[in-house]
């Protein structure tokens, strides 16, 4: 994960230095801006944390060996439903609900049992 940190870790002076040239050009009138972009960097540099921190405590991955193969990352990458709707029908609900917010609160109490089912339905999809 060595690749990922680090990659993280670059962004965090990219936008810090954007941040400074928007507060110049801004004038500080504009303060959302200024905020999101600092806090784009911290959040940057809460990932490449973890991705450092979590790097140290695991093997080497094959892709974080310079000389590596594309066959050595061979193999399964996990487990995966092969024929789930579960996902279907939590974007249905995710849509309903969300246009609930915009069309009518009353929508929003209806769908979200629906968003509940859902999200509780593809949770528990291999524990029946």
């Amino acid at each position: 994960m060595k690749v990922e940190a680090k990659l993280f870790a670059f962004l965090v002076p990219f936008f810090l230095i954007v941040a400074g040239i928007y507060t110049y050009f801004t004038g500080v009138s504009e303060w959302v801006g200024i905020v999101g972009l600092l806090l784009t960097a911290v959040m940057c540099a809460f990932v490449a944390w973890f991705l450092w921190y979590s790097g140290r405590k695991v093997d080497a991955r094959p892709e974080d060996d310079l000389d590596g193969e594309i066959s050595d990352q061979s193999g399964d990458y996990g487990h995966f439903a092969p024929y789930s709707w579960w996902p279907l029908w939590l974007a249905l609900a995710i849509s309903i609900v969300t246009t609930g917010i915009g069309v009518g609160w009353w929508l929003v109490v209806v769908a979200t049992p629906f968003l509940i089912w859902s999200v509780i339905g593809w949770t528990m999809e291999f524990f029946h």
